[in-house]
């Protein structure tokens, strides 16, 4: 019973880890279209540093905690779609990464990079969720 209610956690956080990867790159968007040091700006800057420490970051620690043990208690470590999904799940905090150095150059304004890289950036997520999910669901080997 234990494992199952941790398996409904480890979701939970997948969903608003993958809620957070999802809206702060279109924040990065439109803060790119905006002037250094205007009060749009100010405003995404706040917007920006409050999803991720409060929902991006913590989420992501959760997702990784009980999705190690879900791994290590169901014996899903030997399974070759687990080591898929363990690799797409690294690029995806990779990517988390990128979001935060990103975030930072814009805390500093010092973003350098137009508003179609961000909206770039931000089809990534998706693709990485989409192969995680089938690996999951699928366990295609």
């Amino acid at each position: 019973m234990l494992y199952l209610w941790l398996k409904a956690f480890h979701v939970i956080a997948v969903i608003a880890w993958m809620a957070g990867m999802l809206y702060l790159p279109r924040l990065f968007v439109y803060h790119s279209e905006t002037p250094k040091g205007s009060i749009q700006s100010e405003t995404f800057k706040i917007m920006e540093r409050r999803l991720l420490k409060a929902i991006i970051n913590p989420a992501m620690i959760v997702t990784w905690v009980l999705g190690l043990y879900l791994v290590w208690d169901g014996g899903w470590y030997t399974s070759g779609w687990m080591h898929a999904k363990f690799a797409l799940v690294l690029i995806m905090s990779g990517l988390h990464g990128v979001y935060v150095s990103r975030l930072k150059d814009f805390a500093a304004d010092k973003n350098t990079r137009p508003a179609k890289y961000y909206r770039i950036l931000n089809e990534v997520p998706t693709l990485l969720m989409i192969g995680i999910v089938i690996l999951v669901i699928v366990k295609p080997f």
